[in-house]
């Protein structure tokens, strides 16, 4: 069934849907693929689609998301707040969400949690709530895309600030098209970069002292490998573009294999609410900036 991820046949929806269903009917056969090997070949992915995109353009596309990418990041954190405060979440799951939301899912959360000193049960209980709502997104957001008739542009520019995981967003956007899959990792990769500052702002909310905070080496790589298709360019970089979305379509059948039922049940409803509640007041929200 993995190797079907690198035909035609197969679509980043279609792949997460039919790594959950396998899954749960069949098993997951691949259990040392779970975790951090699967961010490691999502990682690979996102380096080897830098070699398919132009820095010229990229850094248009960056400076004209820049103020939608810090006023979502600002405000996303600001709403999750006074959401927990409304439905009654403890602090430190509720601000794991409102991070996860705000920059890029299960990687802002990873890097966040030590910072806050988050207990397994609430990186558990974001995680499980971040990874429900990016399989939503990934399968409705194209459908959403094409029934508004979004351009290349401005749906790559939707899903880079309303979806939560870079997988998620390279997935939708790469259903939708190539314009918008360039546009999206760009502008995601540029807001991932907030989780650094993030990190070290949260030190000071929660008042963590000697905690590390973990830098995002990819991003630079992906950076590179953008650098050298500019000015370097290589005969074969639509081979090794094409190889990346391939890997990438596998990394989501992987991911909808780690998804269980058990997982979403154990998220309970107030995060459940929380996360829901944030996520759909940042896509309608950015989408409506973006029409408007």
């Amino acid at each position: 069934m993995a190797f079907l991820c690198f035909t035609p046949w197969v679509s980043s929806p279609i792949a997460l849907v039919a790594g959950f269903l396998f899954a749960h009917f069949v098993g997951h056969p691949f259990e040392w693929l779970k975790g951090k090997a699967v961010s490691n070949l999502l990682k690979i992915a996102v380096v080897g689609l830098g070699f398919g995109m132009n820095a010229h353009e990229a850094l248009a596309t960056s400076q004209s998301g820049f103020l939608m990418i810090v006023g979502s990041i600002s405000l996303t954190l600001l709403m999750g707040f006074l959401i927990s405060r409304l439905i009654g979440i403890e602090k430190v799951p509720s601000y794991l969400i409102s991070v996860g939301t705000a920059i890029c899912g299960g990687s802002a959360i990873a890097a966040v949690s030590p910072v806050v000193n988050a207990k397994e049960q609430d990186i558990s209980m974001a995680l499980g709530v971040v990874f429900l709502l990016n399989a939503v997104a990934l399968i409705l957001f194209p459908f959403i895309g094409h029934l508004l008739d979004l351009s290349q542009q401005d749906f790559g520019l939707w899903s880079a600030i309303a979806i939560h995981d870079t997988s998620s967003v390279v997935g939708a956007a790469n259903a939708y098209g190539l314009e918008a899959l360039e546009i999206a990792t760009t502008v995601k990769l540029s807001r991932a970069l907030w989780i650094i500052p993030v990190s070290l702002f949260s030190m000071l909310i929660f008042r963590g002292k000697g905690q590390s905070v973990k830098i995002p080496w990819f991003i630079l790589y992906f950076v590179l490998a953008m650098l050298v298709n500019t000015f370097f360019p290589i005969s074969f970089s639509e081979d090794i573009v094409g190889i990346a979305r391939s890997v990438m379509v596998l990394c989501l059948f992987l991911i909808g294999m780690g998804i269980s039922v058990e997982k979403i049940r154990s998220a309970g409803i107030k995060p459940l609410l929380h996360g829901f509640s944030l996520w759909v007041l940042v896509s309608v929200g950015s989408l409506l900036m973006i029409l408007l």
